[in-house]
């Protein structure tokens, strides 16, 4: 491996984010090479296509190669203190990821989104906003279109809004947003970092090098105070104080308000829930922040129809309403799609939950089921787990396929009811992925007679 390697740059992993390092290395004439743990990684097809001649080591993360790295360039699937990155690290090597690199390509605006839950929503509602506000408008990162491949044919004028994991944060030391947020911190990848502080400490870089701060106020952990800040706005589902963006109440009716001055009716936004209340107030304190005028703000909350995979209502059949929360894949989003629905239909859930617990607290569920859920029906690996905890408090069921959930929940389900997928855990032992979890749901329950 002599490819001019007093500057190689190694590729670790080769999903979709690597795919997006290896090709935009070799567009800017940077020698590089992959190597991934995989035989069969996901980006293999992509790269012979984009890059053929490019080095690729798979079936294990090859320590020779990364001995010889200028620079390791490292997905976010792949942990820091995976050993032998670990190695390389002590031995001085720059580790970076994806968003580093686009931080050091470009000077354009940047709003960034992290948050343990709720962030595509926000991150696509801000995206909308932005484009509303006529401006040119890129949308991706952790969601979507990786970074790297948003910056081909982008131009200075135009505005990022970016979607960014704790795994990418780690990584990343030079990016400068304009306006940043963390929506919520629960426990979440607990297979991952080893507490609660770890998980949000690489949240918080995110805040490193931003002008204006939007925190949470109802979530003390997304908090910052950064002396660099040239402002900071909170938003709440309390009432606002000066500056905030939170629920006034006028008459009868919520409004979303900035301080004393009303918004937007919770009437009008097409989407139910406190949850999602909280992603708009959220959303319009990121827009606010960047400057963005209010009317194609309030325009795009009038029309927003939520994402797919996120209590997204898939069919009402028999006075029972089937929801899609497939992208609830932790104990956090759960909670808020339990508390979100319940609260606003008033009514009893029967819950589908289950599968790939990543070593989380699943305890936190236990108030809000006892609360809300009728019943539950417990699907993969955790079941047990969660059987367990919930010990018989609500009426408790097994299902082996999802297409028995679904069974299993339309015999429990009584007029009133909804029937919620929020599985409070990962995809992976049934399914692809999430958004495979949620098809499936949905052709199940579109089934029904």
């Amino acid at each position: 491996m002599s490819s001019s390697s007093a500057n190689l740059h190694v590729v670790v992993g080769l999903g979709v984010t690597g795919l997006s390092c290896a090709r935009y290395l070799s567009q800017q004439g940077i020698a590089c090479a992959v190597t991934d743990a995989s035989e069969h990684p996901s980006g293999l097809e992509g790269l012979r296509q984009s890059c053929p001649d490019m080095p690729v080591s798979l079936g294990k993360l090859d320590t020779q190669l990364l001995s010889q790295a200028a620079k390791i360039v490292l997905s976010p699937g792949i942990a820091l203190s995976e050993p032998v990155i670990a190695a390389q690290i002590k031995k001085g090597t720059p580790v970076v990821g994806d968003i580093e690199l686009f931080a050091q390509a470009t000077q354009a605006p940047v709003i960034a989104v992290t948050g343990t839950n709720a962030k595509s929503t926000v991150t696509s509602l801000v995206g909308k906003m932005v484009a509303a506000a006529g401006l040119r408008t890129h949308v991706g990162g952790n969601l979507g279109v990786p970074a790297l491949d948003l910056l081909a044919g982008s131009t200075a004028s135009d505005v990022f809004v970016l979607e960014l994991s704790s795994f990418q944060l780690e990584t990343t030391y030079s990016l400068t947003p304009t306006v940043a947020t963390i929506l919520n911190i629960t426990p979440d990848h607990m297979d991952r970092y080893h507490d609660v502080q770890a998980y949000q400490q690489a949240k918080h870089k995110i805040y490193q090098h931003c002008r204006v701060a939007v925190c949470n106020r109802d979530d003390v952990r997304t908090d910052c105070d950064l002396p660099s800040l040239e402002k900071k706005f909170y938003f709440t589902l309390q009432s606002p104080r000066a500056n905030e963006f939170g629920l006034l109440r006028v008459g009868e009716d919520f409004f979303l308000s900035y301080g004393e001055t009303p918004l937007l009716s919770v009437q009008e936004l097409p989407v139910l829930g406190k949850h999602y209340q909280a992603n708009a107030l959220a959303a319009l304190a990121l827009g606010h922040g960047f400057g963005l005028p209010w009317e194609p703000m309030l325009q795009v909350l009038r029309e927003f129809q939520g994402l797919p995979h996120r209590c997204q209502l898939v069919r009402k059949r028999k006075q029972v309403n089937w929801y899609n929360d497939s992208k609830g894949t932790n104990v956090g989003a759960t909670i808020a799609a339990i508390e979100g629905l319940a609260g606003a239909e008033g009514s009893k859930i029967i819950l589908i939950a289950g599968g790939l617990g990543k070593n989380a607290d699943f305890s936190p569920l236990l108030a809000v089921i006892e609360k809300y859920v009728r019943a539950v029906v417990l699907i993969g690996e955790a079941a047990p787990l969660l059987a367990n905890l919930i010990n018989n408090r609500v009426d408790t069921y097994f299902a082996t396929t999802m297409a028995d959930a679904v069974d299993q929940a339309d015999q429990v389900a009584q007029a009133g009811d909804i029937v919620l997928l929020s599985p409070a855990c990962a995809s992976w032992d049934m399914f692809k992925h999430y958004a495979h979890r949620g098809e499936v749901f949905t052709e199940c329950v579109d089934r029904l007679p």
